[in-house]
């Protein structure tokens, strides 16, 4: 069983920046993926990133070269870094981890302002 939390979600201008941040309950080292996936009302979950226990990583081409997944595998965290955020980018995000299943975060809620 893994329980995944996140936080750093908030309101926050265009061409703003925030940190999503996601705690896992125990150890990660044995986690190969983890990701963030966004939602937004009416619409499919979408990956946004990726990460594999070896550093791997993918991005969602609307976010490439403005988002940066990382994980910190000695804090049991992983992190989404958001640069020049944009309106479209608001969503619930979600931290998610394949661990012989799926396991979601409860969500945290980011909105971008034009």
């Amino acid at each position: 069983q893994v329980q995944l939390v996140e936080s750093g979600g908030g309101l926050v201008q265009a061409g703003g920046s925030l940190r999503l941040s996601c705690a896992a309950s125990g150890s990660i080292l044995s986690i190969n993926t983890m990701g963030w996936f966004r939602q937004v009302p009416g619409k499919q979950r979408e990956l946004v990133a990726g990460i594999t226990s070896v550093g791997r990583t993918n991005y969602a081409d609307s976010v490439k070269g403005r988002f940066t997944i990382a994980r910190e595998n000695a804090k049991n965290t992983m992190y989404l870094q958001m640069n020049s955020l944009k309106p479209e980018d608001t969503a619930v995000y979600y931290c998610y981890a394949y661990n012989m299943g799926d396991y979601w975060g409860q969500g945290t809620q980011v909105t971008v302002s034009s």
